[in-house]
């Protein structure tokens, strides 16, 4: 029995710590900072917004009971499950995809929300140049890009645009 129990610890911790190598461990946005994301993102109904980590998708649900599409990308298999369960009931509003956004090409977007840590920022950034056509807004809590003026910085959120041709 306990050789089950330290086996389940075990993967879990593998789980939940591994995401580090890939951009940040699972702590979940508070519901004021999601709100104040979405405000500064300013998506209008039927817009898509992308979340890079989508965790339990909590993000996810606030976006589209505003009427944002939304995909989310999680690396973790227990959270990706927990939140495909959440989003029950909302459709094709939400789509949640068990992946390493950094190995799929982003599609075209009117926003993108990330946390990431500080040492992934500059490879957001370049990826965001490289792959995404277009206007598309990012805020990213907690770490700012160096390289790359941000347009707002409010409660620990910093807002992006980008205009690439």
């Amino acid at each position: 029995m306990i050789e089950i129990l330290v086996f389940v610890l075990v993967v879990l911790v593998l789980m939940f710590g591994f995401v580090i190598f890939f951009g940040a461990p699972y702590l979940p946005t508070l519901k004021k900072q999601q709100q104040e994301a979405l405000d500064l993102l300013d998506l209008q109904p039927g817009q898509l917004l992308l979340e890079l980590g989508s965790g339990d998708g909590r993000l996810l649900r606030m976006a589209a009971d505003r009427g944002i599409n939304v995909i989310g990308y999680e690396i973790n298999p227990i959270l990706f499950l927990i939140s495909k369960i959440s989003c029950i009931g909302y459709g094709d509003r939400i789509q949640i995809k068990l992946a390493n956004f950094w190995s799929v090409e982003l599609p075209e977007c009117d926003g993108i929300y990330v946390f990431l840590l500080d040492k992934y920022m500059e490879r957001l950034n370049n990826k965001i140049i490289q792959e995404i056509r277009g206007k598309v807004a990012l805020v990213s809590f907690a770490f700012p890009i160096k390289s790359k003026k941000s347009t707002t910085d409010k409660v620990g959120l910093y807002l992006y645009k980008y205009d690439n041709k």
